[in-house]
C-alpha cells in the first residue's frame, strides 16, 4: 500500500522546513546555479549548503549535472515556483490580516 496523500504533503513541506533550503529553491527557481554560485549567494558554510542540497536531491526536487567540471543545480520540477509564489501570496494575506487586527486594537477604545 502506498503512503497516503496527506502524509506525503507532509513530507514534502518537512522537506522545505529550513530556511536554507528555501533560499536554495528560490534561486533555482530563477536560473541554474553551480555551488560556488549558490554559496556567494547564501550566507552557508560549504558543508552545510551540500547537506542542504543532498535533502533537496533525495527529494527529487533539485538534480545536479556536471558542466565544464561544475556541478550545477536547477528545479527538476517547475511546479516549485507556483509553490514558492504561492506561499509568498499566503504570508501577504497573514500580514495584512495582521495589519488589519492591530489597527483595530490600537483604534478601539478600552471597555
Amino acid at each position: 500500500m502506498g503512503v497516503p496523500l496527506y502524509q506525503a504533503k507532509a513530507e514534502l513541506f518537512k522537506t522545505l522546513g529550513h530556511p536554507a533550503r528555501i533560499r536554495i529553491l528560490e534561486l533555482l527557481s530563477q536560473r541554474d546555479h553551480a555551488v560556488h554560485e549558490l554559496l556567494e549567494l547564501i550566507s552557508i558554510e560549504p558543508s552545510n549548503l551540500s547537506q542542504q542540497l543532498a535533502v533537496l536531491r533525495r527529494t527529487s526536487m533539485v538534480v545536479s549535472r556536471r558542466v565544464n567540471g561544475e556541478v550545477v543545480y536547477s528545479v527538476s520540477v517547475p511546479e516549485v515556483r507556483d509553490l514558492l509564489a504561492s506561499a509568498r501570496v499566503i504570508l501577504s494575506a497573514v500580514i495584512a490580516q495582521h495589519n488589519e487586527l492591530t489597527d483595530e486594537l490600537s483604534s478601539s477604545h478600552p471597555a
